[in-house]
């Protein structure tokens, strides 16, 4: 059979143009993890850009998987030039305005988020279990950790900075009262050698779920140096990791409050990323390429043990965000 997937068209006019190229290894991840061997092609009716394959009959179930393709709006089977539109819906837990409402300057997009973890939980070994958990060792207001929420995973998220842990609870308490979505929220502290690392767990039933079944969902908060992922979490480790890198001079890693480079950053917390993650899982890092160079993060990631994506469709992914950032985005495993 023949599928469609009819595309969003994104309102920021960079993005937009990469947003085939990006769909494409997505949709390519998703596929396979399915264990589907397809080569989809870019098709366009108008202005509307579309991703076309050919495959056995899908289910229920793998429709309902793709349907939640960070850009899909509409998946159809085609027949010649006729379209016929499914009725496939997404398994999202919640709506897709938790990663939305919350606006600040430098926000990732939350397609661009969930891009990359639609991609990197199709990479890892847990592409179909009901119950994950991503880690963002760079949370800052929690875009990706409100991404993976959506997509029924837990969450957890590691930030030095106070006050954008405080925007992220606070806005995460507010949504969950007004959705009417009962919950709880544990403050806590986790012993690293002689530190104390605050902590604090939200516990809820997504909507539509019921507690009698046991699918509670968490999101975890550390504040905290990145580089204690491996010791905050060497006893539950992770399914996924998604990280968008500072993307200035002025966003600088810092190593206390010595200035370090932005490879230098990597090769120092990479080594404690791995030890945050199961045998089996992937990592996706996205970061601007005027400031760290794409062969550098790869290098950097092989030096540390992952196992790196190199097939074609994982070495088109540069696009521009803006005049002084050109994103690009790098998967790779953790070996089994």
């Amino acid at each position: 059979m023949v599928y469609t997937l009819l595309l969003w068209r994104h309102p920021n006019i960079h993005y937009r143009r990469a947003v085939v190229r990006l769909s494409r290894c997505e949709l390519l991840s998703m596929l396979k993890s399915l264990s589907i061997e397809a080569s989809p092609v870019e098709e366009a009716i108008g202005s509307a850009d579309l991703l076309t394959f050919e495959s056995r009959p899908l289910t229920d179930r793998e429709l309902s998987f793709l349907a939640g393709h960070s850009c899909a709006v509409l998946i159809s089977e085609k027949n010649g030039a006729m379209l016929h539109p499914l009725s496939a819906q997404s398994g999202d837990l919640f709506p897709e305005d938790l990663p939305e409402i919350l606006k600040y300057k430098g926000k990732t997009n939350p397609s661009f988020t969930r891009m990359m973890l639609n991609t990197a939980l199709s990479l890892s070994s847990f592409a179909h279990e009901s119950n994950v958990t991503v880690l963002d060792p760079l949370s800052g207001r929690g875009t990706t950790l409100f991404c993976a929420l959506c997509m029924g995973a837990n969450a957890v998220g590691l930030e030095t900075d106070h006050r954008d842990l405080k925007e992220t609870s606070d806005y995460f308490s507010r949504y969950l009262k007004t959705a009417r979505i009962k919950f709880s929220c544990q403050s806590f502290s986790s012993t690293v050698g002689k530190m104390g690392i605050p902590g604090k767990r939200f516990t809820f039933i997504p909507p539509g779920n019921s507690a009698v079944t046991g699918e509670s969902r968490t999101m975890t908060l550390y504040e905290g140096d990145t580089s204690l992922c491996g010791q905050l979490l060497r006893k539950h480790p992770v399914h996924l990791l998604a990280a968008d890198l500072p993307y200035g001079i002025q966003h600088a890693p810092q190593n206390g409050r010595k200035p370090e480079t932005f490879s230098a950053f990597l090769n120092r917390v990479l080594p404690s990323w791995k030890l945050s993650l199961r045998p089996g899982a992937a990592i996706a890092l996205s970061f601007n390429t005027l400031t760290l160079k794409s062969d550098d993060v790869r290098a950097a990631l092989q030096d540390a043990g992952f196992s790196v994506c190199e097939a074609p469709e994982f070495t088109v992914l540069a696009h521009q965000v803006e005049q002084a950032v050109i994103r690009d985005v790098v998967f790779a495993h953790n070996p089994l």
